[in-house]
This record gives structure tokens, sequence and C-alpha cells, in this order.
């Protein structure tokens, strides 16, 4: 979306098979788009990342931080290998590579970071604590570095989008089911919205747009969505 509003890409991801097919659509807009095979479970990985960016397109007008990835457990079945490698990917990669970013951006005096955290970053999500965990501490960072970025040519932009019909949810060995009745929107209206908040003034933007209700309910009614959660978990896990 971004190669086709004119913009010339980096895109990176564990997967370069995949990363190929998506380059050559990119291309098609612009030709000098990049791709970086990467597993960003790595924070010296995803530094190394935007160093190499950086030299390769000569500046960066805007970081996109969205790799991501789930651990449906329930807490006492975390391991401290599940717990590092959600907080690493989740939180401490995309955290160490916006600043990185942004120690560059404030030299050449412009630059925007787009944090894509979840709406599991402003509500509690049954069997996902550690999902919730680092997604919580990245929109906190995230208020924070735009707090500290006020009134400078930098912008941080935080995304929180509801359930997107990714591999996500896909169920992993040893890990539980999604909860039921989700409502999930498709990985296109995700990518739309965060084109749109980079676009857009403003800090926090969530796609759907409506889950802003849902976090104003659970913040005015935390024990009514704890028993939500609740059963809905119990439900789950049966």
């Amino acid at each position: 979306m971004l190669a086709s509003k004119g913009a010339t890409v980096g895109i990176a991801a564990r997967r370069a098979d995949r990363l190929e097919g998506v380059l050559a659509r990119c291309r098609e807009h612009a030709p000098d788009s990049r791709l970086w095979p990467v597993d960003l479970s790595d924070p010296e990985a995803g530094e190394r990342l935007v160093d190499d960016a950086w030299r390769a397109f000569g500046h960066l007008d805007c970081l996109v931080n969205n790799a991501a990835v789930g651990k449906r457990k329930l807490l006492w079945d975390h391991t401290p290998t599940d717990i590092d490698t959600v907080m690493n990917t989740n939180f401490v990669t995309p955290v160490r590579m916006a600043i990185a970013a942004i120690r560059r951006m404030r030299e050449r005096g412009s630059g925007t970071v787009v944090n894509v955290a979840s709406g599991g970053g402003r509500f509690g999500i049954a069997h996902e604590s550690m999902y919730c965990a680092s997604k919580f501490a990245l929109s906190g960072w995230s208020e924070v570095a735009a707090i500290d970025l006020y009134d400078t040519p930098l912008e941080v932009k935080l995304v929180q989008p509801g359930a997107v019909a990714t591999e996500i949810w896909e169920q992993q060995a040893g890990e539980l089911p999604g909860l039921p009745g989700g409502q999930f929107a498709t990985p296109e209206e995700c990518a739309a919205g965060i084109c749109d908040a980079l676009e857009t003034e403003g800090v926090e933007f969530f796609v759907p747009a409506d889950l802003a209700g849902v976090v104003t309910w659970k913040q005015s009614d935390l024990k009514g969505w704890i028993d939500m959660m609740g059963a809905l978990g119990r439900q789950s896990a049966s």
C-alpha cells in the first residue's frame, strides 16, 4: 500500500520467499524498494536492520514496527523462553529499533515511528498474559516517546488493531485456541489503518475505529471486563 502511494519501502521478516513475493509487488510502483530477511526476536538484529536500511536508502522517513508473536497459555504455563521471545519480539526489539532510528531522525530533522501494538495493549485478554504485557509496554513507551518528542519535527504514532486474520491465530503445539466468537479484520484493513495513521494528525489510532469504545468500557468497568474475559477463557480452555 505504501509503495502504491509512491513510497520506496524496505520490508523485513523471517521468510525470504514470502518477502520476495511482496517485494515484486512493491517494485511495480517503487523500483528501489529492498528486503531484509531477519528474525526480529533478536533485538541486536533489529538494530542492525535499522543501520543497514539507513545506509541503503540514505535516510528513513518512517519506521513501522509491525512484527509480533502471540503465546496463548495459562499464565503459569509460560516458560522463561516464552517470556523472552514474546517480550523481545513485541517490545524490546521495536523499542531498540525506534531509538536507533530516532537518533538519526533527530539529526536529520524529520521522521516518524509507527508502533503497531494491539487492542491487547489497552485491555487484558484471557490466556495472553505475556502478549498483553508486551503490548501494554509498547503502548506506554509510545506515549512517553510522543511526550519526549513534543514540539519537535519527529512523530511517534501508535496503532491499536483488533483481531486480524493472520497466522498469529493458528494454534501452536502446547498453546490454547483463540477465544470464541471473535470478529476478524483483514490484513488489508489493518494495513490501510496504518497508512491512514501516517497521513492523519494524532498519536493513537484504533483499527477498526470502534475498538476505542471497547477500551473505554473496560476502563469504566474493570471488574465487568474481568468477569467477561474470565468466562470466555474458561470456555476456551475447557
